[in-house]
């Protein structure tokens, strides 16, 4: 009785959580819809309503525009460098050293790694002093540009690192080998045979982290203030803007706003929708006619030169971003600062600390909290159905769509600018990405381990947390360390849980943007960084060091 007690339980699990995290999507909707028929009723003395009043904003167009094409076509260069990647090292070490290579990628945090990319490519950047051929900035508009392709360039230099990783996890799920050898054998090229047998079989399995990709990237808030266009800004912007505005009148145009960001993304999801069944037909036409695709010398330099590219991209801003942290003076078009201080990291320290501490326990605390709810619907493997359902309000529906109506519902009931609450909604964001991330281990593992414990006479509780849960020690504590990286980088979600009462290294890296004191948006950005970082080393190195008596056993579930 008490075992079917527990079942029955466990059973729950889910739909609890999928009612714990659908509950504030659809409460922050509501709290819009009741500012927007807020404003309507107020308007109704013969003043324009919200959407009156946001039709005529100077610029909309433009910034719908803008939001309508960055997500597909973020997600679509950098699938396409995934892609180009993974089929010039389709199996073996190469590939391997690559995704080590990109993996630390994952710790730096959006607002972080729009910092590194505009202190390479700015008009004064890094890159610029180099050449040695200007003695004063040239006058280029290549930051906050209006088309918004320095945005893009950095939602592809984010974003590809995640949706490799992705790709490389489920690998082995698409029989790479099998599917490669039958390719050749009707005498395609390796790379071709990869592209055209393998990767549709990934890519029908990193769907979802594709769409959350399309929908993210047409949405960011923080990389679009460091990035995007200014006159006028991305949609997103704009939204936060009018919600946040000191005048409550504008309130009824931030909910209209809102709204509107979410037919935007819609759309915007739409038109993937319709690039794949474009993307299928084009290359079945191809097949069709025997192409054998092209030299493999091509695509190994193609594939090898894209990752060094998004590599340097990266890593090569946050070398700058610690340069720039420490510099003495460093006039134009010098390449190097004439000296190095720690000065303002002195002057900075108090904050940072303050700051730092208060982004850990957010951290911590969000990792912690998805960390039990992944490892619960995981146990359940026939709620997978449920489980994508769960993952939806944080991946699918864009922030600012919902977030500022959920603000108002928290500032109205007293709940808003704690940190607990600003726990709660992190937790919408961190659980999708710890559920992508212990998937494939989880599935991977040999459940035969359990078994003999079972046959020892052990309980399935025990043989769960004495056998399944340190098998897969290394998997649960990247994931953890890969949560706390994704809370880390959360702007939207604690600026107005948060209520402007919550400060993090996040919030306070992004209010720097619209300064000019590039060493201290160095020492912010970087301070961002390392924190992430540092907590990924911990969970790359832990479980190493409390499992030494078991490192055979390790193995069996690693990602």
């Amino acid at each position: 009785m008490a075992a079917a007690l527990r079942g029955r339980r466990l059973r729950l699990v889910p739909v609890l959580a999928a009612l714990a995290l659908a509950w504030p999507a659809l409460a922050g909707l509501a709290g819009l819809g009741w500012t927007l028929v807020s404003a309507t009723t107020e308007a109704a003395g013969g003043g324009p309503g919200g959407f009156d009043r946001l039709a005529a904003e100077p610029g909309l167009g433009l910034s719908i525009w803008v939001s309508l094409w960055t997500g597909p076509a973020a997600a679509a260069l950098s699938l396409a460098i995934v892609a180009t990647i993974m089929a010039a090292a389709p199996q073996g070490r190469s590939l391997r050293w690559i995704a080590g290579l990109m993996a630390p990628a994952m710790a730096i945090p959006h607002a972080a790694a729009g910092f590194a990319l505009a202190f390479l490519i700015a008009p004064s950047g890094f890159l610029i002093r180099l050449t040695g051929s200007f003695e004063r900035p040239p006058d280029w508009l290549i930051l906050n540009d209006p088309a918004g392709l320095s945005l893009l360039a950095g939602l592809v230099l984010k974003e590809v690192p995640f949706l490799l990783l992705m790709a490389i996890a489920i690998l082995p799920q698409a029989n790479p080998e099998r599917m490669m050898q039958a390719a050749i054998a009707l005498g395609h090229r390796p790379g071709w045979a990869f592209l055209a047998a393998v990767f549709p079989g990934i890519y029908r399995r990193i769907r979802l982290p594709v769409y959350a990709v399309v929908a993210f990237s047409g949405s960011v808030v923080d990389l679009a203030i460091i990035l995007g266009p200014g006159t006028p800004a991305p949609l997103a912007p704009r939204v936060l803007g009018w919600l946040t505005d000191p005048d409550l009148s504008r309130q009824g145009i931030g909910a209209a706003g809102a709204l509107l960001h979410l037919l935007v993304t819609l759309a915007s999801l739409l038109l993937w929708r319709i690039g794949e069944v474009i993307v299928a037909a084009f290359g079945r036409t191809l097949l069709s006619r025997g192409w054998r695709g092209p030299p493999d010398r091509l695509v190994r330099g193609a594939g090898l030169g894209l990752a060094g590219l998004v590599t340097v991209g990266l890593l090569g801003g946050l070398v700058v971003l610690g340069l720039w942290s420490v510099a003495g003076p460093w006039r134009f078009p010098d390449p190097l600062p004439q000296g190095l201080t720690l000065d303002r990291w002195a002057e900075q320290a108090g904050r940072l600390a303050g700051l730092g501490a208060t982004s850990l326990w957010l951290a911590l605390g969000s990792a912690a909290v998805s960390l039990i709810l992944a490892i619960l619907l995981l146990a359940r493997p026939r709620a997978a159905r449920l489980r994508m359902l769960i993952l939806i309000p944080g991946l699918i529906v864009p922030q600012i769509a919902f977030l500022g109506g959920l603000a108002v519902l928290m500032l109205r009931l007293g709940w808003d600018g704690t940190l607990i609450s600003v726990i709660a909604v992190h937790v919408i964001f961190v659980l999708p990405y710890m559920v992508f991330a212990l998937a494939g281990p989880w599935q991977r593992l040999d459940p035969r381990h359990e078994q003999v414990a079972l046959a020892l006479g052990k309980s399935p509780a025990a043989a769960f947390w004495r056998v399944r849960l340190p098998m897969l020690a290394v998997p649960l504590a990247f994931a953890f360390a890969l949560g706390c990286a994704i809370s880390l980088s959360q702007y939207l979600p604690t600026l107005l849980i948060g209520g402007g009462r919550v400060a993090t290294l996040t919030t306070e890296a992004v209010a720097l943007a619209s300064g000019g004191d590039r060493r201290l948006i160095g020492i912010y950005a970087l301070a961002q960084t390392l924190l992430p970082a540092l907590l990924l080393g911990l969970a790359l190195l832990g479980p190493a060091a409390l499992f030494r008596n078991r490192r055979g056993l390790l193995g069996g579930g690693e990602a």
